[in-house]
């Protein structure tokens, strides 16, 4: 039965911002809440102190703040649930923890059964009294899915399409939360924008977990080879216009996402350039 409630998971709304965190300030995420979106996700492996969330939950004043996500090889799970508690004795029911085991290459031999791995962690966070329902995890298989919605309050998947979307929706059933981020890029100029998009795709194409999951959704290996063709690119990193690319967060949404994790890119860009077109079309404020 899954430990998913409602009451007391922080509210995310249906639109919010997905960051790298080394490029993510707190004058930012208060001009991110002032458009109306309601989430800001931290991502990029946030450091086990959660220091930067405290930071931006101390510049904003009704803003969720998450974690996409905290690496569970790099960061401790006592440690953790001690910056969470902290957290939430300053700003109740504002933060929401995600958790994920990375990928592989980034983590060498330490990647070892890494499904057991996470069990584990999780069973940390329960003993030191971080609720299920204030935390997500970063799944993408099956496997992960079912854990997500068992022992989390759902699933956060990172460079998937609204394919996956939908399996991911199905395979937790109804009521655990479905949060992808999703990709942007406010261009008119397909070739330009398929150069950013190719440019970001370059470091996710070669790393197994990532590669793995698009193949079984929705594209072949040819697809993805050599820089992966113009329609995966288009499909995995869309650009447009503010009203196309608030289409491809409605797609989502329809999909079967209760929330979308907006990045923008390129993401050294000024992300407000993008986010205020976009939510003005979303009809965020």
């Amino acid at each position: 039965m899954s430990l998913f409630s409602s009451a007391t998971t922080p509210s995310l709304g249906q639109v919010g911002v997905w960051r790298g965190g080394g490029i993510l300030t707190p004058e930012m995420a208060s001009s991110i809440e002032k458009l109306g979106y309601s989430a800001l996700w931290i991502g990029g492996s946030p450091a086990a102190d959660l220091q930067l969330a405290e930071d931006l939950l101390n510049a904003t004043e009704h803003l969720t703040v998450a974690t996409g996500i905290v690496n569970i090889w790099t960061a401790p799970a006592p440690q953790v649930a001690d910056s969470f508690h902290r957290l939430e004795r300053t700003h109740p029911g504002r933060f929401l923890l995600g958790v994920g085991i990375g990928h592989p290459e980034s983590q060498g031999e330490t990647y070892q059964k890494p499904y057991a791995a996470l069990v584990a962690y999780l069973d940390a966070l329960d003993a030191a009294g971080v609720p299920a329902d204030r935390r997500v995890i970063s799944a993408l298989g099956p496997k992960t899915l079912k854990l997500s919605a068992e022992r989390a309050a759902g699933t956060h998947p990172y460079l998937t399409t609204p394919t996956h979307t939908r399996f991911a929706r199905a395979a937790v059933g109804d009521g655990p939360l479905v949060a992808p981020e999703q990709r942007v890029i406010l261009d008119t100029d397909a070739d330009a924008a398929r150069e950013a998009g190719r440019r970001f795709l370059s470091r996710y194409l070669g790393l197994t977990n990532y590669r793995r999951t698009l193949e079984r959704h929705g594209f072949t290996s040819d697809d993805l080879e050599n820089g992966a063709t113009d329609e995966a690119v288009d499909a995995l990193t869309p650009h447009g216009t503010a009203a196309q690319l608030a289409a491809v967060i409605r797609g989502q949404l329809d999909a079967g996402a209760d929330h979308v994790c907006t990045q923008v890119l390129p993401a050294r860009a000024d992300p407000l350039e993008t986010l205020r077109p976009l939510a003005s079309e979303l009809g965020l404020r």
